[in-house]
């Protein structure tokens, strides 16, 4: 499938421009690429990114009076596309920054070529890298250890002793495995298995199969989207009556519809944005997640139900915070500008998002704490903050 290009501007979506190229715009406007998952199996993600930066357009459509222009590439859920794309908008299209994508593997080809093209990047997904090595490169996602460390927590409280695994065989399972044996031990928790599968896979069974027969008191699953259900659909068909438990990776409506029944009583770890409404009044994120919420219904003509399109919205926030600094130093669309965008953003402090209070330094790829995660229930295909 070709890739999708559009452009956003003050939350209205334009027609595709494949053939004639990005529409004109003033020199001094701010420029966003993203690229995102809007086909392949990583759609189910990367469809609620692209929507959440239309209401993040919409929310905030400039900075200091400059017009942002939104530019949105589809990377068909394959990395090698993703890179190509952060290519043709730093190149072609000039923006100042990059944001996306819908998984780890092409998050990090994207940000290979920020910092070869000295653009800055905002992730919108964990992201495995060293920020010492790569220094112009961030994300609103939440610390993978961050949030696998309040499973853990939630496993020694449950009285589980053995834990199987089961995830993706790419960086995002990766991620979650080494998060998970991290913490696992020091809560007095073995991890007996370490199984895999490919996002495009039809079926888990054989390796449902090996960590049945090891007999854990609980799973945890390493996926995301629509292919993280295929552990919890296996499970239930081989009976399997330990705790299965997840990460923020699965959490969207199409995870809920189609794991159905399988997913029914899994605990997972979230941004609050998903029950904000179950939040007490004085939580940190509790107004903006509320504001987000009336923003994308008046953009998308649709409630939301996800975590990913609030990321889109947290990194819009803050490149808009760092933008608004970065223009007291340089013109938007030139080097220097990009550079000083970057530093502002590592210099950002206490910016209050959906999922978390932002304050970036260098040398660190996040900037959340504590205050961006919250334990989940999936209860009748409705997420209830578990006590």
């Amino acid at each position: 499938m070709k890739s999708l290009m559009q452009t956003l501007t003050r939350g209205a979506l334009a027609a595709a421009l494949i053939a004639c190229g990005v529409g004109s715009a003033l020199a001094a406007d701010l420029k966003v690429g993203l690229s995102v998952s809007l086909s392949g199996p990583n759609s189910s993600l990367g469809v609620p990114y692209a929507k959440g930066m239309q209401a993040a357009l919409a929310y905030k459509p400039e900075v200091n009076g400059r017009k942002v222009q939104l530019i949105v590439l589809d990377d068909g859920s394959d990395p090698t596309t993703a890179g190509r794309n952060a290519r043709k908008l730093i190149e072609e299209d000039k923006v100042d920054v990059l944001m996306g994508t819908s998984g780890v593997p092409a998050a990090i080809a994207m940000a290979q070529v920020g910092k070869e093209a000295k653009t800055p990047m905002i992730g919108l997904t964990p992201i495995l890298l060293d920020a010492n090595e790569n220094p112009w490169v961030m994300t609103v996602a939440q610390p993978t250890q961050l949030m696998i460390d309040a499973v853990v927590e939630r496993m020694k409280r449950n009285n589980v002793k053995t834990v199987g695994y089961i995830g993706f065989s790419d960086a995002w399972g990766d991620l979650v495995y080494n998060a998970l044996m991290k913490a696992a031990p020091e809560a007095g928790i073995k991890v007996l298995s370490n199984e895999r599968y490919a996002r495009a896979d039809a079926s888990v069974t054989g390796q449902v199969l090996k960590i049945v027969a090891l007999r854990p008191d609980a799973v945890m699953t390493g996926g995301a989207g629509t292919p993280g259900a295929l552990p919890f659909l296996a499970l239930q068909e081989r009976g399997f009556k330990g705790g299965v438990y997840g990460q923020h990776g699965l959490i969207n409506p199409d995870f809920v519809r189609v794991v159905g029944a399988a997913g029914q009583n899994a605990l997972m770890p979230t941004g609050p944005v998903i029950v904000a409404e179950q939040l007490p009044d004085n939580y940190p994120t509790k107004k903006i997640a509320t504001e987000f919420r009336a923003v994308f219904q008046k953009a998308n003509n649709a409630p939301t139900g996800d975590a990913y399109s609030a990321y889109s919205f947290d990194g819009w926030l803050v490149f808009a915070d760092a933008a608004s600094r970065a223009m007291k130093k340089a013109e938007p669309g030139t080097p220097e500008f990009r550079v000083a965008l970057r530093d502002a953003i590592f210099s950002t402090k206490e910016v209050v998002g959906t999922h978390g209070v932002y304050t970036f330094k260098p040398g660190s790829l996040y900037g959340v704490d504590e205050r961006a995660r919250v334990i989940v229930k999936l209860d009748n295909g409705q997420w209830k903050l578990a006590p």
